[in-house]
């Protein structure tokens, strides 16, 4: 208004000068302009007060997003009995004390966590599989295969069956980094794990994740890949030389049982994958013999003659873009010796070159480890336990194992020193299902979970 006081008076002085009309005309034309800014400044006005508005909303929006992420994220870690990080994380937002779903589930944490137990360690088992066959009717077609598949593996539909009674039971997945500590100087510590009443620690472990040439159109997964949403998957080779993408092996479907149960992991645990290389790992020809070519075996060479476009640089990155993706959801690695070693009836020499392969073409991709799951279950001494004398024990210790694991039959077998730890490994396959049910009644009844299409007898070892 004062612009139009300003504008009005300079008018009024002019009209000493100016006819009526003239003054009319002028007061008409400033009327016009004074209107059209008045309705440019309204404009202007709202406009900006709607930016201001949508500014506000995304900034509403973001703020409620990362509050439901956090939300999300400490609601797991209080379904896996992870109450400390899920109180520090909460605690940790800025927000903390005004935000109620904070406030209400840090208290729930709190009140979790003082009815927690702790869990004997000498009373944790240990269970594996090898490779899950997805078409037992390649597995058991009658070949000269057949017979060991059947021993050895078990079926997706038995390990679907066997962790759901596990879940059922009470089962909760824990690893053997829970169950004892390294420290600083070397020596080691016993741990503590804390679950509620009722609920029982186990360890899983899968041996030979390779997927070898052997295996090859007999039913079997062919390697684990990213998804679009870069979830852990594997790869089936159809008949038609198709490639579907699902769960077809253990990380899949395990991951995908503990999205829906979140409860059946302990502190976001999986399970351990014990890894050869000289076929490489997880599917993928890693190993340096398929880049320099030398000392190859047969099925090597057959596999770089129908691959004559085979990029061993790409395969080597895209195995280790699966294996960072498996370490970041829970899964850990162990050693299952380079080249499936008998570690009983090896040497410690032969040991340790076996090892340097290991260390030299399994560890850049998968990770530094400190466990060893041995080969065929041969462990490098007798159940008494390792003496300082050991050549292969000194070995592996100095070379930075500290996690030894066998194969043991009874239900628990737990040693935890200042030096090392050591637990026994129950296999749930074929063999152990057919001869010895009332070995594995702890954990489930067989008949309800035996696959009807598996042959038998299972032949004997």
């Amino acid at each position: 208004m004062k612009k139009r006081a300003v504008i009005l008076g300079c008018i009024f002085s002019a009209s000493i000068l100016l006819s009526g009309s003239h003054i009319l005309s002028l007061l008409n034309d400033t009327a016009k302009k004074e209107t059209k800014t008045v309705s440019t400044y309204q404009a202007a006005s709202q406009e900006e007060a709607e930016t201001d508005s949508n500014d506000s909303e995304k900034e509403d929006s973001s703020k409620s997003s990362k509050e439901q992420s956090i939300l999300d994220q400490a609601t797991i870690m209080y379904q896996q009995y992870n109450y400390d990080e899920a109180i520090k994380l909460l605690k940790g937002q800025k927000e903390f004390v005004s935000n109620k779903d904070y406030m209400d589930l840090a208290a729930k944490c709190q009140i979790s966590k003082s009815s927690l137990v702790e869990y004997p360690l000498e009373k944790i088992t240990h269970v594996f599989f090898h490779t899950l066959i997805k078409d037992t009717s390649k597995a058991f077609d009658g070949d000269s295969k057949s017979g060991g598949y059947n021993q050895v593996m078990t079926t997706i539909s038995e390990f679907n069956k066997i962790i759901q009674i596990l879940y059922d039971k009470g089962y909760v997945l824990v690893s053997p980094h829970d169950m004892a500590t390294v420290n600083k100087d070397g020596t080691m510590s016993r741990g503590k794990i804390m679950v509620p009443e009722g609920k029982i620690p186990f360890v899983l472990s899968q041996d030979d994740v390779s997927y070898y040439h052997y295996m090859d159109g007999d039913g079997y997964a062919s390697r684990l890949v990213l998804d679009e949403n870069g979830d852990v998957k594997t790869e089936y080779i159809e008949d038609d030389g198709s490639v579907s993408v699902g769960d077809y092996d253990m990380v899949p479907l395990l991951d995908a049982f503990i999205k829906e149960h979140p409860d059946f992991s302990y502190h976001g645990r999986k399970g351990i994958l014990a890894m050869t290389g000289y076929d490489g790992v997880l599917g993928y020809r890693t190993d340096i013999a398929y880049k320099d070519k030398e000392n190859l075996q047969d099925d090597q060479k057959a596999f770089l003659d129908s691959h004559p476009d085979f990029d061993y640089d790409q395969d080597v990155k895209d195995a280790k873009k699966v294996a960072d993706a498996m370490k970041a959801e829970g899964w850990e690695f162990a050693s299952h010796t380079w080249g499936h070693r008998n570690a009983t009836t090896s040497t410690a020499e032969e040991l340790k070159t076996d090892d340097k392969k290991w260390k030299a073409y399994v560890a850049p991709i998968l990770g530094d480890t400190d466990m060893v799951i041995f080969a065929f279950g041969a462990d490098i001494g007798d159940w008494e336990g390792y003496s300082s004398d050991n050549a292969k024990f000194a070995y592996y210790k100095k070379a930075g194992y500290d996690y030894f694991c066998n194969v043991d039959s009874s239900q628990y077998f737990v040693q935890i020193t200042d030096q090392y730890f050591r637990q026994g490994r129950r296999n749930l396959d074929g063999y152990r299902m057919y001869y010895n049910p009332d070995m594995l009644s702890d954990l489930f009844d067989v008949s309800e979970v035996w696959d009807s299409s598996r042959p038998t007898p299972v032949p004997e070892m």
